[in-house]
């Protein structure tokens, strides 16, 4: 058995670096911290089903996961990665939602999309995550996890933070991490994000008016994905300055209107720290920006904005609200 274990262990350690690039460095390999080894992490052999059964604070978390018909998912063989939130993440979802746990195991379709959320078909140890970089889960949705002060941080589908708590616990099927929250799946477009989402709704009420009379909801409710450069109502209010119009000469010609907007979309899902170094991006209206060594985008006019609110993410891509309106040659 011992000879069986090291030898998926290995395996295990192979398929990560070959998936990610050579990303993925072993602590107490050279890769530096204080954590304790793969080794260490690894006393018998378990999957990661059998992991989260052993830790009684991950109870209902291997419940939800037998209801939604997962269990073999976490037991058979294979490579996968489980993000665990711990009973006490749970308890406090439920009373984020105002829902009882029976109520909430008893919508499958819900339950389902959830804890699919957490759930990785590759292995991800945390020395080989990318910060700032999507990651894709079993349900189609995407998180991404950032780094601070050495905590773990995945931000999750509705722009929640929480913390990676426990980590590369090993298995023979992949790794087991444990969350202090429960991770949900995004449930805005970039369109309602723009109207609805707490953090950015109040600072975009100018640019939902001209995506609209652009005619340009549709397309960002489409599945995508997208990026979205959104400028803030103060960028506006700037730019009307700057070129000498008011909001409502540009809302009545739909053409211009449609010209400047589209140079705030490009055609691809992009996190600001997935974006290199002074790279040349094209946007949906053709025009070309570039993205610096600081994460700011330069326009075809050199004129340089900030981002403000990176990251934001929605069901079909992500927003970033930024402090100056793109503009094209022909603006």
């Amino acid at each position: 058995m011992t000879t069986l274990l090291m030898k998926r262990r290995r395996q295990l350690i192979t398929y990560g670096a070959a998936t990610l690039g050579g990303a993925l460095f072993l602590p107490g390999c050279g890769g530096g911290g204080d954590d304790k080894t793969i080794g260490t992490q690894v006393n018998e052999a378990k999957s990661i089903m059998n992991q989260a059964e052993s830790k009684p604070e991950l109870s209902i978390f291997v419940e939800a996961v037998n209801a939604c018909g997962l269990h073999d998912q976490l037991d058979s063989s294979g490579s996968n990665t489980a993000f665990a939130p711990t009973n006490d993440a749970f308890n406090a979802l439920l009373a984020e939602l105002k829902l009882s746990k029976d109520q909430l195991f008893a919508d499958k379709t819900t339950l389902t999309a959830v804890i699919k959320f957490h759930i990785l078909t590759r292995v991800l140890f945390t020395e080989a995550v990318v910060e700032g970089h999507a990651i894709d889960t079993m349900n189609g949705g995407f998180f991404k996890i950032d780094k601070e002060n050495h905590v773990f941080k995945p931000t999750d589908g509705r722009n929640r933070v929480c913390t990676l708590i426990g980590r590369d616990v090993t298995a023979l099927n992949g790794v087991l991490h444990t969350l202090d929250k429960v991770m949900l799946p995004a449930n805005l477009d970039i369109v309602q994000t723009c109207e609805e989402q707490p953090e950015v709704a109040p600072q975009c009420d100018i640019a939902v008016q001209c995506i609209q009379a652009a005619g340009l909801t549709d397309t960002l409710k489409q599945p995508g994905p997208f990026t979205f450069f959104c400028p803030t109502d103060a960028a506006f209010q700037a730019v009307f300055v700057e070129l000498n119009i008011t909001l409502a000469v540009l809302l009545a010609d739909t053409a211009r209107c449609r010209r400047i907007m589209t140079c705030h979309m490009v055609p691809q899902r992009r996190f600001r720290r997935e974006f290199t170094t002074d790279e040349s991006v094209t946007t949906v209206q053709g025009t070309v920006i570039r993205v610096n060594a600081s994460f700011q985008v330069v326009d075809v006019r050199g004129r340089v904005c900030n981002l403000t609110r990176p990251d934001v993410i929605n069901t079909n891509g992500v927003v970033h609200l930024c402090d100056k309106v793109i503009l094209p040659q022909d603006a």
